[in-house]
Parts: structure tokens; sequence; C-alpha cells
């Protein structure tokens, strides 16, 4: 008797290590969705759905553009996704890559931002009024890359609402949803209008975003995107080059100049700043003015010293020129 006790002891062990074994298995399956449970982002609320998003179903194996129409759509662009296959579909791979869906948006005035790989940033965004695009794998057995919108969510019964496919409203748990979003390491991305900065950007990661779209050569809309920026962040040095360059690339040389004396006011030892405002000032046809800074600008130790000495030769040849 005693030693059927001790059997059934060592068994009850067995079978409560085996649990803890398979809990912990499952924890580190879904780690995000176990941290919701007790770390829910401050600020969002636990139910939001956003039924305004559009809905395109996909055509077959053109997940991408569908996916791409619809964010792309609810951010103002009048796109439909037949339009976008050349644009991010490939043949040869039976779909598109992460690649040709950041920069589809960029062609069309957007920006293209890839979120952190969190599910708080993911949350965040829906939760401000912004879809997101998401890459998952939902093969059974065979990996199967498929891009989906999450346009909402409801913390109470643990669902993840999609746009997805052929469906308008697919429903998935949070836990199942992480397992096929984290085959491709949670990579997301929102699309926003140049002067609305998603909820979660960074300046960094938010100023990476803007050079993609000025290497369009839209600068109008660059410069929508960088004043944004100086909005969010009023100290951001960089927010107010690529303002500046992008105002005087459009022929807006004043208001170039302008932003450019403000940041002088926050950074006046700026070689950056002095070189750029001695440039747009002599492009103004200010040569004695631009003479001026440019020689404040040589005073100072810096990488851009070639740059400086340039400036001051094309205005030194510019007053020689008028004489």
């Amino acid at each position: 008797m005693q030693a059927q006790e001790t059997v059934l002891r060592q068994a009850r062990r067995l079978l409560l290590a085996a649990a803890v074994f398979l809990l912990a298995g499952c924890t580190t399956l879904i780690p995000q969705t176990v941290g919701l449970r007790t770390g829910w982002p401050a600020g969002v609320p636990q139910q939001v759905e956003l039924a305004q998003v559009p809905f395109f179903p996909q055509d077959e194996y053109q997940c991408g553009p569908a996916a791409l129409a619809m964010a792309m759509k609810f951010a103002g662009a009048p796109v439909e996704p037949h339009a976008l296959v050349d644009e991010v579909w490939l043949p040869a791979r039976q779909g598109s890559l992460q690649l040709e869906m950041l920069a589809a948006p960029r062609r069309h005035g957007l920006v293209s931002y890839r979120l952190a790989p969190t599910y708080s940033d993911l949350l965040r965004e829906v939760a401000s009024g912004r879809p997101v695009v998401v890459l998952q794998d939902v093969g059974l057995m065979l990996p199967q890359w498929h891009y989906a919108v999450v346009n909402g969510f409801d913390y109470g019964t643990g669902t993840i609402y999609l746009r997805s496919g052929l469906q308008p409203r697919q429903e998935m748990p949070f836990s199942y949803f992480e397992r096929t979003w984290l085959a491709g390491k949670y990579w997301a991305m929102v699309v926003s209008p140049p002067e609305d900065v998603p909820v979660t950007a960074t300046e960094s990661r938010w100023l990476e975003a803007l050079l993609g779209l000025a290497r369009t050569g839209d600068h109008a809309a660059a410069a929508r995107g960088y004043r944004a920026a100086l909005e969010r962040w009023p100290e951001s040095l960089p927010a107010a080059v690529g303002l500046a360059n992008h105002l005087h690339a459009s022929g807006a040389l004043e208001d170039a100049a302008e932003v450019l004396r403000t940041a002088l006011l926050k950074f006046p030892d700026s070689v950056v700043l002095m070189n750029n405002l001695a440039q747009t000032l002599s492009d103004q046809g200010r040569q004695a003015d631009a003479l001026s800074v440019i020689r404040k600008a040589e005073g100072s130790q810096s990488p851009f010293a070639s740059e400086v000495r340039a400036t001051r030769e094309l205005i030194e040849q510019r007053m020689r020129e008028r004489m």
C-alpha cells in the first residue's frame, strides 16, 4: 500500500512538472500576449474597431496589393489594389516583399513607417485611429506568408480584428495572432500622410521614414513631413535641416532661410546651418549677407569644412560676376 502511494505521489509530481513545462513552452511561444495580461499599454482602451477602414478582397496570391490599398486609401490616397500590383507584387515569388510594401506608398506622397516589433505599438496605433499592415505566416505545415490589416481588438475576449484575404472581419485570438506574426519577426507598418506623425513614432525612425519619401523627389510632401517632425520634436536639428532643404528645393527660398535662422537661435554653433543659410542667401542674390554668414562657419573645426570652402568660393564668384 505504501509503495502504491509512493508511486502515485511520483506520478503526480511528474504530471505537475509536465504541466509547468507545457505552460513555460506556451509562454515562450507567445511572450508578448502573456505580457499583455499584466501589462496592458497605458492609455489604450480595451476595445477598438476601425469600421471605416475600407476592405478589398485579395486576388489569388495578391494579399500585398490588397492590404496596402486598404491602408493607403484610409490615409487619403485614391488607389485600388489592381493599381498597386505592378508596384509591389513579384510574380516569380508569387507575393510581395517588405521593401516593395514600404516603397509603394512613398510614390503616392505618403509616408511608410515601420513599427517597432511590439504588440504595444501595434495596439497604440490602432487605438489612435490608424490601421496596421502586418506580415503573417498562416501556413499549417509549410510557411505561407500573408499580409493583412489589423483594424481592431477586444481585450475582454482576447480578439484581434483583421481585414484579411476574402474576410472583411476576421476574428483571431491574441495568442494565435502572435504565433503567426512572430514568424515574420513582428513586421508591421502604417501608412500616414506626411503631416500626421504616428503616435508611436520616435524621432530617428520618423526621420528615417522621411528619407524614403524624400528619395521620390516629392519635395512638398517631404517638407510637410519635416515640418510635422519639428512640431513633435522642436529641438530636432536634422528635422530643421531637412525642412529647409526641401523648401529650398521647391523654390521657397525665404521660407528656407527663416527655418535656418530659427534653428540657429537654438544651435548657434552648427556649421551645417550656417553653411546652408549662406547658400540660401546667396541663391536669393544676397551675396554680402551670405558672405558674412559663411565667414562665421569658417572659424570652426568641422567635418563640413570642404562644403564651407565650396560655398564661400561660390559666393565670391557670384560677387565678381556682379562687378
